[in-house]
């Protein structure tokens, strides 16, 4: 039995006077109502309803339980509206883990800018450049660089970051410049740990055809920033996503390699453990950082158009 079932069908026979008014009501059968209010009568060991042909009365007992009932529905139904409330009104926390560059560097401002938009929502963000598990560690949304992480996850891609070999122009001038992907395996090669191929670096050259090298060198981090410190340093090449080693560029700290060559593309996801029951509040996040990504790199395309005339 269906006990909140067979209360709620009790308050409408109550409510309606009669068995078959309450199953109109209902959508249920005369039958069935009256058998759902004998089984709950059988299961609280007590009359709730006296029944004669003319009418139906409630008993001592089913006077009370009558009204704890219908308080006891009022305060459920009270709490499925909050809760479908809380579900569609962006309020609240959002735990969010993202790798330490990017999280500084883009996510920073976006959060920013959404809590401006959304007062009422609040963030705790972790930066860690390992993948965390989203469910274990209790974290709402994961924006990964790479891989999604897994088939236990559902991701969304918003995006994708350009890969780009690069070196101080000190290095240059000390082993000179590599002129296809294969002269990189002569060279000190600065090497990540998440990489999906960690000591493999994949290339498209002009006609579409992939080209792949084994590289090494005297330096394999965790840590893409770092990388690119060291790379800013003279330790070696590095091949590094645009959004890590762009300041560095555009200073001249650092110097594209290769250029005829195009390094594979780094996704940019937004990862969630499950789409069912995603809150609101995530869901409107997820598309804000879609739209917001789609933006800055539009922005990034015609910049780089104009600068060609």
């Amino acid at each position: 039995m269906d006990r909140l079932h067979a209360i709620a069908v009790f308050a409408k026979v109550v409510e309606q006077g009669s068995f078959a008014r309450a199953a109109e009501r209902l959508a249920i059968s005369t039958s069935a109502c009256s058998r759902h209010v004998a089984e709950l009568e059988a299961h609280l060991g007590t009359r709730l309803l006296q029944r004669t042909t003319r009418r139906l009365s409630l008993s001592e007992s089913g006077q009370a339980f009558y009204e704890r009932a219908v308080q006891l529905l009022a305060d459920l139904d009270e709490a499925e509206r909050e809760a479908a409330a809380a579900a569609t009104r962006l309020r609240g926390a959002i735990k969010l883990t993202s790798s330490i560059h990017f999280g500084v560097r883009y996510l920073a401002p976006a959060i920013c800018a959404f809590m401006a938009r959304f007062p009422e929502v609040r963030f705790d963000v972790s930066l860690s450049d390992r993948i965390v598990d989203l469910v274990e560690e209790g974290y709402d949304l994961a924006v990964r660089i790479g891989a999604a992480g897994g088939e236990t996850v559902v991701a969304r891609k918003l995006g994708e970051a350009r890969m780009i070999v690069c070196a101080s122009p000190g290095y240059v001038r000390q082993f000179g410049a590599p002129r296809a992907p294969e002269d990189l395996a002569r060279h000190r090669c600065l090497t990540y740990e998440y990489l999906q191929a960690r000591r493999l670096w994949r290339f498209t050259d002009r006609g579409g055809r992939e080209r792949a090298v084994r590289v090494s060198g005297p330096l394999h981090s965790n840590n893409g920033e770092l990388l690119a410190a060291a790379a800013v340093q003279g330790a070696g090449i590095a091949f590094e996503p645009d959004f890590i080693v762009a300041p560095e560029l555009a200073s001249g700290r650092l110097v594209s390699l290769l250029e005829d060559y195009r390094g594979a593309a780094a996704p940019i996801y937004a990862v969630f453990a499950s789409r069912r029951h995603l809150s609101a509040k995530v869901r409107t996040f997820v598309d804000f950082l879609a739209e917001r990504f789609a933006a800055s790199r539009s922005g990034a395309s015609n910049a780089g158009a104009h600068s060609k005339t």
